[in-house]
């Protein structure tokens, strides 16, 4: 099977180029290859590289700055996806995109399953949520993965904010009221070669999918735990999990509403594809050994 990954260069299409090479034959678009803002440059390097599966990690991700430009964010979070998946079907081939859970308002006390009803409260919610209507309403050949609070070693992202903080600061202020489940990319990565396995069999229900690990956690408790994992590892921290102090959404303002549950119930992609999918606590402790190596001399 022929696969395109666009957006290699990204936090997630970094994960997806190192494992994707087992699933198929793996061609990489990054920036340097594609102007995503770009709408024909996108056009091209589907029907360039004639994949049987392109695989969509681009995404405009700057949730705060896409209220100020929400233009662009659509260009790319909906408007490309929509080219994707009209070339793409061109060909009868499928596609794997990535959302979110920003596609709802996080009032439900419940984790979200597939079939509840999106509304997003941000321009970033609202452009990902475009381009998942895009993408099924041109290629009926789809699988998009929604998923919450991505992180990895690769990239800009919360813990390795708050490795970062914690260095530099006594205290740190973290919000306590908003609850999901922080995916690596490794995890994300492992999914996705699963569910192209699916594809190259033929044996795909194609849809939309809720991808996060198990369990749940704010983001006052998520730093507290990346912290008391790094001091275990030896960094040397000026905060530590006592010196995370919890606060309300409404204390920390952002010009970005976020959900307050961005819990998302996995059980349609456990029981389809059989994917075991491992505690949140796992995938922090496995990008902490990758970006605080132990010596074991």
């Amino acid at each position: 099977m022929r696969l395109l990954l666009l957006g290699g260069s990204g936090q997630l299409g970094h994960a997806l180029a190192q494992v994707l090479p087992t699933a198929g034959d793996l061609v990489v678009a990054d920036r340097s290859r594609c102007d995503f803002r770009d709408l024909d440059a996108v056009r091209d390097v589907v029907r360039e590289v004639a994949a049987d599966c392109v695989v969509n990690a681009v995404a405009y991700t700057a949730v705060d700055q896409a209220e100020q430009d929400e233009a662009t964010a659509a260009r790319v979070n909906a408007e490309a996806v929509a080219v994707i998946g009209e070339e793409a079907a061109k060909r009868q081939a499928a596609v794997v995109h990535f959302s979110t859970d920003y596609v709802f308002d996080g009032t439900a006390t419940r984790p979200y399953r597939e079939d509840d009803a999106p509304a997003p409260v941000s321009a970033y919610g609202r452009t990902k949520l475009a381009g998942e209507r895009a993408l099924a309403a041109t290629n009926p050949r789809h699988l998009i993965l929604r998923t919450s609070w991505v992180f990895g070693a690769h990239g800009a992202n919360f813990l390795k904010t708050m490795l970062r903080l914690a260095g530099e600061r006594d205290t740190l202020r973290v919000v306590a009221d908003q609850f999901g489940a922080p995916s690596s990319v490794e995890m994300l990565g492992a999914v996705t070669r699963t569910v192209l396995e699916a594809v190259s069999r033929g044996a795909t229900p194609w849809g939309v999918y809720h991808c996060a690990p198990q369990g749940s956690v704010s983001w006052h408790g998520y730093a507290q735990f990346v912290l008391q994992e790094a001091r275990a590892r030896g960094a040397v921290l000026r905060a530590g999990p006592d010196d995370v102090i919890p606060i309300t959404t409404a204390e920390y303002p952002t010009p970005a509403r976020r959900p307050a549950n961005s819990r998302l119930d996995t059980t349609k992609l456990r029981d389809t594809f059989h994917c075991a999918l491992p505690e949140w606590e796992l995938g922090v402790r496995g990008v902490l050994s990758q970006l605080l190596p132990q010596d074991r001399s």
